[in-house]
């Protein structure tokens, strides 16, 4: 089911587009000699028959979702599955060639992610394309309390299991006169392997790093709290559950109308998320791969005034080289669509942020290049 637009996310757009990137790569990607060029309302889609699969990242799901289902529509010869099974499982997948490409809510890890997915493109590098955008929300569900306030040693201690009641000093110092009731927190984190839980531990590594000492990883390593499948199942246990807080995209926490707390930012402000406040955070992200790769680096611990610091970028893992000959024109074709304008567009519906436009056409080139 399709999610009311959020204005949030145009927002966020806008804000990124200022994002200094150098080296920018054309746009305008020829389709392949295998396939054929379909109008549609002032723009093209490169379209190729076939069937692709593929799998990962929840939190690109419903992006995917759409995605998929439009370029279907106007390719009939093309069928591509995804499914939702998240980040670290879809990896997996890919590196053991069952799937064709994967979604990751993080970039290959050097050392054995990188090793496996270069012998599984036969001695090519694997690529991470960013598609999707979109900020973390700090979730909760607490009676009567709908303005929360956290700092990342707060957060830290709270998801590490130092933290066990509302009425903490450490929550009370960060929210004033607020009246927090006594009762027990329940944090609830991702059962899966996940590129989302990557990132949020990132932040709280990069943020707090007197308070978490379980580094960053796409499994969940803190002991204690309730472990839930996707972020749809975080999301619905939060829903359902008095005294829980979780970490969610946020397309996921404006779908389950769940509260979401300020985070206080590198600069000391507790941070709404609005459009303005992601963006800016968007704005400051880098790209550090090489070439055809475009892993970004995203500062968590940003001083940008009015900033809300947790922010992901979610990829396409896919060869460089090295793909299917039989699928590779639907894999350019379907990723073409997904990075042009047209398919970014779609993006706002569904409440994610399309690619800063620097960014896009650098997914442009390499998705052009790839063999």
């Amino acid at each position: 089911m399709k999610l009311k637009r959020h204005g949030i996310m145009a927002g966020i757009a806008l804000t990124a587009a200022t994002l200094a990137l150098a080296g920018c790569g054309s746009d305008n990607t020829a389709p392949s000699a295998s396939t054929s060029t379909g109008s549609s309302a002032g723009s093209s889609t490169d379209c190729a028959s076939g069937s692709l699969t593929a799998q990962g990242s929840t939190a690109q799901k419903n992006a995917m979702d759409e995605w998929v289902k439009a370029y279907q529509q106007k390719c009939s010869g093309a069928q591509i599955n995804y499914q939702g099974t998240g980040s670290g499982a879809g990896v997996t997948a890919f590196n053991g060639k069952s799937a064709d490409f994967a979604g990751s809510d993080s970039a290959l890890k050097d050392g054995d992610e990188t090793t496996k997915s270069t012998a599984r493109c036969g001695g090519n590098p694997a690529l991470n394309l960013p598609m999707v955008v979109g900020p973390i929300a700090v979730v909760y569900n607490l009676d009567g309390v709908k303005d929360l306030t956290l700092k990342p040693a707060t957060l830290a201690q709270i998801f590490s299991g130092k933290i066990t009641k509302w009425d903490d000093p450490a929550i009370k110092a960060d929210n004033g006169s607020a009246q927090l009731p006594s009762s027990a927190i329940s944090t609830v984190h991702r059962s899966d392997d996940s590129g989302t839980t990557d990132n949020f531990t990132n932040y709280l590594t990069g943020a707090a790093k007197s308070d978490w000492t379980f580094s960053h990883s796409k499994t969940w390593k803190a002991p204690g709290g309730q472990a839930a499948k996707g972020s749809d199942g975080i999301a619905s246990t939060i829903k359902s559950t008095p005294g829980t807080i979780g970490y969610v995209e946020l397309s996921f926490a404006q779908n389950s109308s769940l509260s979401m707390a300020k985070v206080v930012n590198g600069n000391g402000e507790p941070t709404e998320l609005t459009a303005e406040a992601a963006g800016k955070t968007i704005a400051g992200a880098q790209i550090v791969g090489t070439g055809d790769d475009l892993k970004m680096k995203i500062d968590y611990t940003t001083k940008e005034a009015g900033a809300y610091p947790i922010v992901l970028v979610t990829y396409e893992i896919v060869c460089s080289k090295g793909n299917d000959a039989t699928k590779l024109a639907l894999l350019k074709g379907f990723l073409t669509y997904t990075r042009s304008a047209d398919g970014q567009k779609a993006l706002s519906d569904l409440g994610y942020a399309p690619l800063p436009e620097t960014v896009r056409s650098k997914v442009a080139s390499s998705v052009g290049n790839l063999a």
